[in-house]
């Protein structure tokens, strides 16, 4: 797997979300320093996991449209004889 990377910009707006959620949800302010810090540890420690369920969410996707395709491919055939 290739490493995941953000642009600057996005990275900011995470950064910012962080900052905003620690202030207003636990009334505890924190430098962007920290904030990038725990985007970081996040990244590495949970976002595998997030990762891993979006590629079964696909695979899964992918799977029930490839059985819409077989239907519409069987409906498309000729009768023989």
């Amino acid at each position: 797997m290739t490493e995941i990377t953000f642009s600057q910009d996005q990275k900011d707006r995470m950064v910012s979300k962080i900052k905003a959620y620690f202030d207003s949800e636990l009334n505890q302010e924190i430098g962007g320093f920290e904030a990038e810090f725990l985007m970081d540890f996040f990244a590495a420690e949970i976002g595998p996991h997030f990762y891993n369920r979006g590629l079964q969410d696909a695979q899964q996707l992918l799977t029930e449209k490839m059985e819409e395709v077989g239907y519409v491919l069987q409906e498309l055939e000729k009768p023989e004889g």
